[in-house]
């Protein structure tokens, strides 16, 4: 029997630039115990279908038009604050996205995790201090927090990803929910914690006989965990059923679509490579003084991000950096460019020496060598147009001046697919795949030679990931680049790396051309990340989270 049956439901967004029907006319159901998979791309409506059944849409500008949605036998649409106050306390759980802005930084987690039992709004359901600290450290061994009795007066940013993740879960979890709503609850985790994380979940769905609703992008993801499929597209249902159908027998194009976006294989592009060294890193050391910790004999203890590293880097290579969090991969990148200080070794580009140069003599560096960043719209300035993002380091390094700097941009603009007529529009005003191709283009707007992309696709849907990833073959093919691409999407580094590193403690531990690496990794963490990789086959993925 249906846990949750929703008919017909409409909500719309009026905005100044007019009617946005965000969700039109969804249905669909949700039994106890099972697991209903919402897909689609950024903008499909998936979210908003959910937030709307806990009325937790900002109204103004969203309204609910029309619709039901029946959960044991009452309209969550039309129930008083009172009864939706009871089903959010009690009933329904949310696991949101990004598990940093969810927690409260000034809390304890032990502190978030009991403040619903405390201080229930039903009296009957409260729970002493004691009482609740027990069942909130017995959630958090449950969730896979090691020493959760230490771990209780931690605060969020002690954290890793990760673990954040799992203190939601156990937070989700605490009020022992009927209805669990997972709002894209993997998406910036590295494949061997992702593969953790949807294993709890499908345990604990079981231990707790609790439904799920499990909103993602990522196909390979929810050919494991989900028994039925929903796909969205522009807040339409486009194809519906249960897991094996969706993806053995899709009738709807738009759902082939997305199966066909998944990056599988290595690229097809002819090797760039030439036999010719443009990066040279020696013994590289980034060590960091960690300030979480007492000090020892008045030292701080060390954490060493980037530990004794050498690696080559081949003029036209496309090197890729693969690790979990916190291994050291971004810091090795910044290291490279002198984006951070460097506590020993040498980075050479070329025949030149970058390390101990000071800021003013590495200007002449800076146009050689740029950066994409993993999160475009905390890297693009809010306050400055398009026009303006990309007409700056073209004035800043003299590559064009006023009377041709508007020619300039329009190509930039071209080259990575965006349309001249918004060259005078703000970051905010962009998708976040068209805000990544903003960033692209502000990265080879000074023609450089050599680009590290920290994770420039991690946080896109699959079929606007597959956009970027051509993006970045077509324009290393056409400006001649040499590229570290930095990811933890084993998928993604296959099929654009001629080459793989593997990162972990901030130590390489292995690398190789990249089909002989995948074919024959000798390092257990590296042969652990492949076996780590979601299949977008339901059988095979299946059968692949039971082992792990």
């Amino acid at each position: 029997m249906a846990i949750l049956e929703v008919k017909g439901l409409k909500v719309y967004f009026h905005t100044r630039n007019g009617l946005v029907k965000a969700v039109d006319d969804v249905s669909f159901s949700v039994d106890s115990g099972e697991t209903l998979a919402i897909v689609g791309e950024s903008g499909s409506g998936k979210s908003v279908t959910c937030y709307s059944l806990l009325d937790l849409l900002p109204k103004p500008p969203a309204k609910i038009e029309g619709g039901t949605a029946f959960f044991d036998g009452e309209d969550l649409l039309t129930c008083s604050p009172d009864r939706m106050r009871h089903h959010r306390c009690n009933d329904i759980a949310v696991i949101f996205q990004d598990p940093m802005t969810s927690l409260n930084p000034f809390l304890t987690i032990g502190e978030q995790l009991i403040e619903p039992l405390i201080y229930h709004p039903d009296k009957s359901l409260r729970q002493s201090r004691p009482k609740a600290r027990e069942r909130a450290i017995q959630l958090l061994d449950e969730v896979g927090i090691i020493d959760p009795h230490s771990r209780f007066d931690c605060y969020p940013h002690e954290f890793s990803g990760g673990m954040r993740q799992r203190v939601m879960i156990a937070m989700a979890l605490i009020t022992e929910p009927r209805l669990l709503i997972c709002d894209e609850p993997t998406t910036a985790l590295d494949v061997t914690i992702q593969a953790q994380i949807l294993k709890l979940i499908k345990k604990l769905q079981q231990t707790h006989d609790v439904a799920v609703i499990f909103i993602s992008h990522d196909l390979g993801v929810v050919a494991g965990i989900a028994d039925k499929v929903l796909v969205m597209c522009e807040g339409t249902i486009r194809e519906t059923g249960n897991t094996d159908s969706v993806f053995y027998r899709s009738q709807d194009e738009y759902t082939k679509k997305l199966l066909a976006a998944i990056p599988s294989g290595p690229k097809k592009l002819e090797s760039r490579v030439k036999p010719e060294t443009l990066i040279k890193v020696s013994h590289l050391k980034t060590h960091f003084n960690d300030y979480s910790k007492q000090k020892i004999d008045g030292k701080y203890a060390l954490i060493k991000a980037v530990d004794d590293v050498s690696l080559n880097i081949l003029r036209g290579e496309i090197l890729g950096l693969v690790g979990e969090s916190g291994s050291g991969k971004s810091t090795l990148g910044r290291s490279i460019l002198q984006l951070v200080p460097n506590t020993s070794g040498i980075v050479n580009f070329g025949a030149d020496q970058l390390t101990g140069l000071s800021p003013r003599q590495l200007v002449p560096w800076r146009r050689r060598m740029q950066m994409i960043f993993q999160d475009p719209y905390a890297s693009l300035n809010p306050r400055m147009t398009v026009y303006e993002t990309l007409s700056e380091p073209l004035l800043y390094h003299g590559l064009a001046n006023r009377e041709n700097v508007l020619s300039r941009v329009s190509e930039l603009m071209d080259e990575v697919g965006l349309a001249r007529g918004s060259m005078r529009k703000y970051p905010h005003e962009f998708s976040g795949g068209q805000r990544q191709r903003i960033a692209i283009g502000r990265a080879i707007a000074t023609k450089p030679e050599f680009i590290i992309a920290d994770e420039p696709v991690s946080a896109l849907d699959v079929t606007i990931q597959a956009q970027i990833l051509d993006l970045i073959l077509d324009l290393v093919e056409s400006h001649n680049l040499t590229m570290m691409f930095i990811s933890h999407d084993l998928s993604v580094v296959r099929y654009i790396s001629d080459r793989v590193m593997i990162m972990h403690h901030g130590v390489i531990v292995e690398e190789g051309k990249t089909e002989v690496l995948w074919a024959n990794p000798q390092d257990p963490y590296t042969q652990n990340l492949l076996r780590s990789i979601p299949i977008a086959d339901p059988l095979l993925e299946r059968a692949r989270i039971e082992n792990i």
